[in-house]
């Protein structure tokens, strides 16, 4: 049975927040909470926190994690991928999950 939160419940019909110029589905109905790798509270064979997390599409998702072959630079991916952690975190506030 896979571990639900608060913070993953709350991603179900959201904009993904990475949105990765010629990658990006644009499609909530594939938005995730997608867990955000290295430095980020994570352990060996583990996830991070669910703090340490964006909303994002299926597609931006797998570039994330790193199933998916892009051109892109991994360091253009965090980027977007960070920059999206921002809005979510303040969609996280808006929706009451963390107090600012």
């Amino acid at each position: 049975m896979a571990r639900r939160s608060k913070f993953r419940d709350s991603a179900r019909g959201e904009d993904c927040q990475v949105r990765l110029p010629g990658i990006c589905n644009h499609n909530p109905e594939t938005v995730v909470l997608a867990h955000l790798p290295d430095g980020t509270g994570g352990k060996m064979g583990g996830k991070s926190y669910d703090l340490c997390s964006v909303y994002a599409c299926s597609s931006c998702h797998d570039t994330i994690d790193r199933r998916a072959h892009t051109e892109k630079h991994r360091d253009w991916v965090m980027l977007a991928a960070y920059d999206g952690h921002m809005r979510t975190l303040n969609k996280f506030v808006e929706k009451g999950l963390i107090s600012a």
